[in-house]
Formats: structure tokens, sequence, C-alpha cells
């Protein structure tokens, strides 16, 4: 794979061989594929079972996850995790991640503000998700807003026209071994606490969830 950011090789090369949730949390430390590397405190791979049956596809890291290691770990995790809760899927039952593994900001004073990935870094980074995609093989894959679901489907798509219904994976276009028997496309737990309307985006959430839910039973 030859990366659309100038000078870097893509994530390829760092993945392992025989991948495992262990191995890949190991490896992406050492990655350069992309630019982000150099700003960021670490990579933040994916977390939960390696036999999760849902696999939550988020953007990238934000400024806490950075920080700790770990996605999904601050306001918009905690919004993430009450509407799972609420929508009745269990947290052995997922494993969270994104489709950028470093954090992209843009520093104003000492505040690191975050600056979505460019499409160049998300197709940098796309082998690892794979990877996980591969080890986890989750009966379905949710999207968490609109750079999950461009990093999936491609630059054309719209959470907005796609949300609350279940859809099939897109092999022709992204091949893994195993693959989802259905993908679903909802808003990002981010955009519900930016919004005015919180409480009816977190309810379109949790309804976008429910839908999950069902498949899964």
């Amino acid at each position: 794979m030859t990366s659309p950011v100038k000078d870097y090789p893509g994530a390829e090369e760092w993945v392992p061989e025989q991948p495992s949730l262990d191995a890949l949390h190991a490896a992406v430390q050492d990655c350069r594929g992309c630019d982000l590397y150099r700003d960021a405190s670490q990579a933040v791979m994916g977390s939960g079972s390696a036999h999760a049956a849902v696999m939550l596809l988020g953007e990238q890291p934000g400024d806490r996850e950075d920080k700790a290691g770990e996605p999904f770990v601050g306001p918009a995790g905690k919004v993430l995790d009450r509407a799972l809760a609420d929508a009745g899927i269990a947290p052995d039952d997922t494993y969270v991640t994104n489709a950028v593994k470093h954090f992209r900001f843009e520093r104003r004073g000492k505040m690191r503000i975050h600056k979505s990935p460019s499409r160049g870094q998300v197709l940098a980074c796309e082998p690892w998700l794979e990877a996980e995609l591969d080890v986890v093989a989750p009966r379905g894959v949710v999207l968490l807003g609109g750079t999950a679901g461009k990093a999936v489907y491609g630059s054309s798509f719209k959470v907005g026209e796609a949300r609350g219904r279940l859809l099939d994976w897109p092999l022709e276009t992204y091949p893994v071994h195993r693959p989802p028997e259905w993908v679903l496309a909802t808003t990002h737990p981010s955009a519900v606490l930016r919004s005015a309307q919180r409480d009816e985006l977190y309810a379109a959430l949790v309804g976008d969830l429910r839908v999950a839910a069902d498949a899964l039973r």
C-alpha cells in the first residue's frame, strides 16, 4: 500500500504478520506510517474483547485518550457507555477503536484542540483497522460519525443518509478475511456533547444502537 501522506509509507510495514490484540498494542507504538506520530503522546489501539460481537469505530483518540493510551475514556466515551447500556449492549460484547490511532490537534496556548484527520491520514492508518477486524472478527460494526463512515465506505459516505439501518460490508472495496455480517452508522457521541439539542441527539444515538442490539440477538 502506498500512503497518500507525502513522504510516509503507510502503516502496513508495522503491522505484525500474525496479529493478536497484544501484538497490535505493542507494534502500533512504533508506527511511522504517517506524520501524526510526531506530535501525539502515543498511539492508541482499540480496547475490548478479542471475541466481541460488535466493533464500535470512531474517528481518532482525543486529548484524554492520547494521554491515557485507551480509546473513549473522555467525555464522549462516557456518553457512549451510557448509550450502549440504554440500548442493551453489554460491555463484554464490544470492542471500541478508531480509524486513526494517533491524536491530531492544533495548539491554542496550552490547550490541544481536536483537528479531524485528513483523508490521507485515515488511509495510511487503514492496515491497523484491517488487522483489528481480522483478529476480532465482529458480527457487526457500528460507525460512529462521518470519519469512520468514510474510512469504510469512501469519501462520498454521509452518515445522515445511512444512519439507523443495517448495511452490508463493502467487501469489493474493503476486503477483509472475515467480513462483518452488517454495519450500522450513527452519530459520534462527541456530537451529542456539542449539540444544543443534546437530549434529542442522545435519544437518536440510543435508537440507532438498539438496531444493532436487535441484530445481535
